[in-house]
């Protein structure tokens, strides 16, 4: 290897390995135990690799690469953590890290790394800023702090350097695509093919022959498994049992329940069977409330640095975002939030925009598939049982009870406030509470109250 690497590790042992056996391996070493100095190595232009922990005495690591990131376009920061599950998905890929490996690593594992990223600084030129998001203009953001959101990108990360089939599944505009494209991006094989293909490029006897020799061992990621002919699924399961030379790892997304889907015979049971290694399931906007407002900040930023005007939510604006049903996920609020950009003339966002663009509330779908109704008891029980399975083989973060609680509880309490016009003695008998009780969990949720006009 030939090149400056930058480590940033409190741990005096890991510096020590790590100079000893970058030295060896012929690379010049600048270790410290210190972010602010290795801030300021990077702002003097020193170092071709950064490699630095995420907890550090003076700050985290993770909170630093966006400004590595602008002071140093293109210089390639591997991460290393004994806080493995800090290192989610949006993280790595809003941070734009190269590389992320969990303690304790592989000491040879990480010198290929580093040697790869060496060798990347040297082909690559410097990214310019926004340059990423120029590749993929439609993708939509990996933006979520919401329990079900954090569990996924848990799971994300626990496979990402895996070779495992994974199945992805959610609703239309979820974001399915986007989290296929994150676990290649930050996997082994970023620096080869990404490939996405449908069944028309499957179709004929060569298409697999076709498609194999595009991804050239990188990633294939095969779009809406169960809409897909028999023939063509099993021409896939013949391509995943003998894919040449250069395997890929397989990928693929539905929209519906593929187990359904395999029980009603629309989808082949070897197929599944054999992209099934690992399920992700990414919620639906109405199963995760509490990131709306971030994604709508989000994509107001991104409307405003593409030269549209600065405009934030009302908090009545905000109020009706968030109890809005949102049937077509993050998609659909992306666009209503760029009609919002473009209809309105003051700065802040009224609820009464925000009514005419999204106009009618539409119905809620049916939460099962089968069409009928369902009681809301058998609901949360389905939502909790989809929670638990995001954990795999380990169990959920301790405090469920009181977790759950609160997502209950909250979104009650603020539709019901809504409902009364912010009135809260009239909120308190509808919910068939004491006043002063109300007032206590309306202080604990930290819910703004604002009256207006009654809804109901």
């Amino acid at each position: 290897m030939d090149g400056t690497v930058l480590v940033a590790d409190d741990d005096r042992t890991i510096r020590t390995v790590l100079t000893q056996a970058l030295t060896r391996a012929g690379c010049k070493v600048h270790a410290t135990s210190s972010l602010t100095t290795l801030m300021r190595w990077v702002g003097e232009g020193k170092g071709d690799v950064v490699i630095s922990d995420v907890v550090m005495p003076d700050g985290n690591g993770l909170e630093m690469l966006p400004k590595i990131a602008q002071d140093r376009p293109g210089l390639p920061v591997i991460v290393i953590s004994a806080q493995n599950t800090i290192m989610t998905a949006i993280q790595a890929a809003e941070a734009e890290a190269y590389d992320y490996l969990p303690k304790p690593f592989d000491l040879p594992d990480l010198m290929k790394r580093t040697a790869r990223a060496l060798e990347l600084k040297r082909r690559a030129p410097a990214r310019t800023a926004g340059e990423e998001e120029a590749e993929r203009p439609d993708e939509l953001p990996l933006v979520g702090r919401t329990p079900a959101m954090q569990a996924l990108y848990r799971l994300v990360a626990r496979v990402m350097n895996t070779d495992l089939p994974v199945l992805i599944t959610g609703e239309s505009g979820t974001g399915k695509s986007l989290i296929a494209h994150a676990i290649h991006d930050f996997s082994d094989r970023r620096t080869l093919p990404f490939i996405t293909v449908s069944g028309a490029d499957l179709q004929d006897l060569e298409g697999p022959a076709r498609v194999l020799a595009r991804v050239k061992g990188g990633t294939l990621l095969i779009d809406e498994i169960g809409d897909l002919e028999d023939e063509v699924q099993a021409r896939i399961v013949r391509m995943m049992d003998a894919p040449g030379d250069h395997v890929p790892r397989f990928m693929a997304t539905s929209q519906g329940n593929a187990t359904a889907a395999m029980e009603e015979g629309r989808l082949r049971h070897d197929l599944y069977y054999r992209l099934s290694g690992t399920n992700l399931h990414v919620p639906a906007l109405r199963e995760r409330v509490d990131d709306i407002p971030l994604l709508a900040e989000h994509f107001l930023a991104r409307a405003e640095r593409e030269g549209g005007a600065k405009r934030e939510l009302s908090e009545e604006a905000e109020a009706l975002v968030r109890a809005y049903s949102w049937p077509g996920n993050v998609r659909q609020l992306e666009n209503a939030v760029r009609r919002l950009v473009l209809t309105g003339r003051a700065e802040e966002i009224t609820r009464s925009e925000v009514e005419a663009v999204l106009g009618r509330q539409p119905e809620m779908e049916p939460v099962l598939d089968g069409g009928g109704s369902e009681k809301l008891s058998a609901s949360v029980a389905r939502h909790l049982r989809r929670y638990f399975d995001l954990h795999g083989d380990m169990l959920p973060p301790p405090g469920l009870y009181a977790r759950i609680l609160r997502e209950v509880e909250m979104p009650l309490i603020e539709i019901a406030l809504e409902a009364s016009g912010g009135n809260q003695a009239k909120c308190a008998e509808l919910l068939g509470i004491n006043r002063n009780t109300l007032r206590k969990k309306i202080t604990d949720l930290d819910i703004q109250v604002t009256r207006r006009r009654k809804l109901m």
